[in-house]
């Protein structure tokens, strides 16, 4: 499998380009906004999304234009925007293993940095005439929302069906990804029909991505040598869970609920519900159906002209299904 510097070697410049702009794009007058911005560039993660961005871009194009870098941009200050009031609605004092914010300078100021880079995403893209980026995007955050008030609303009962969970997933974690392969085909005027199917095809790779994210929770530590059991913790039903709950008896089910619900902070208890999964065939269903996505991604990129970027992005669907974390 090749690694995440080798996926993106074949847009590295373009992507060291966009980190430039990306800092610009954040600046403000207001020497408070700046100090907290710049804590949040260097928390930089994978990068995920504006590699999205330039490697949907160059399958239809030789060199992206400045409409795909401000798409990269807008794109992350959106998302960096709906993180940020995550973080203060889960009462979140990490991310990434770094501090939140709201736990360095409160609710109040996340809530109104949150609401900065907004604004700024906004204005990007009307200053620009990006107006079909704009739309992308904005669709995109409208549906995280929805997804995110969707898994709250089920969380209260436990009772998310298998159906529930993937419009769940869909919402929140897919379509970020649909709308970075989308804005990245937009911005090199790719045609509609081209741009849709790099969407649909975001949102495949994304639903295999949460996937293997929800099977990091059975995972073991580094440090511990058990399982994570962050997500049980925290009553979040993902795919191992939920199989498990529709495939055993009444009385297991009724257990395995009252552990979520009302044991979730006893170690032991979650230990023992991550052990009901793994021997329920929870662990093997959700490898299975992470799978399915990754191979009809797969599948996708195939409709597309074979070249070095394509490439890259079918190495990076294996990565997604295969990454340590």
């Amino acid at each position: 499998m090749s690694n995440l510097e080798q996926i993106k070697s074949p847009v590295k410049e373009q992507i060291e380009e966009f980190e430039k702009t990306f800092k610009v794009s954040m600046k403000s007058t207001v020497p408070l906004l700046d100090k907290v911005t710049r804590y949040i560039i260097k928390r930089k993660g994978k990068q995920m999304r504006p590699l999205l961005v330039f490697l949907s871009a160059n399958m239809f194009k030789g060199q992206p234009d400045d409409s795909t870098y401000r798409a990269a941009s807008l794109i992350e200050l959106l998302h960096t925007a709906t993180l940020i009031h995550d973080d203060v609605v889960d009462d979140s004092n990490t991310r990434r293993g770094f501090f939140s914010l709201n736990a360095l300078w409160k609710n109040k100021i996340s809530v109104l940095v949150g609401d900065y880079l907004l604004s700024k995403g906004l204005l990007l893209a009307v200053d620009n005439g990006d107006f079909e980026l704009l739309r992308i995007v904005s669709e995109a955050t409208r549906q995280m929302s929805e997804g995110e008030l969707l898994q709250i609303e089920k969380a209260r009962r436990l009772d998310i069906e298998e159906p529930v969970y993937f419009d769940i997933i869909e919402k929140k974690t897919a379509s970020l990804f649909a709308s970075c392969c989308a804005a990245g085909a937009a911005s090199v005027d790719a045609g509609e029909d081209q741009v849709n199917k790099m969407r649909e095809f975001g949102k495949t790779l994304g639903i295999a991505f949460q996937i293997k994210d929800d099977l990091f929770d059975y995972g073991k530590t580094n440090k511990t040598g058990k399982p994570n059991g962050i997500d049980i913790k925290e009553q979040k039903m993902t795919l191992p869970l939920i199989y498990t709950l529709n495939n055993v008896s009444a009385k297991e089910r009724k257990w395995l609920i009252r552990g979520v619900k009302k044991h979730n902070n006893n170690r032991r208890r979650v230990e023992e519900i991550i052990e009901r999964v793994r021997h329920g065939g929870g662990i093997e269903y959700a490898e299975q159906k992470m799978a399915e996505y990754r191979d009809k991604a797969i599948l996708m990129l195939e409709d597309f002209p074979e070249s070095k970027f394509r490439s890259s992005m079918h190495d990076l669907v294996l990565f997604t299904t295969e990454r340590k974390k």
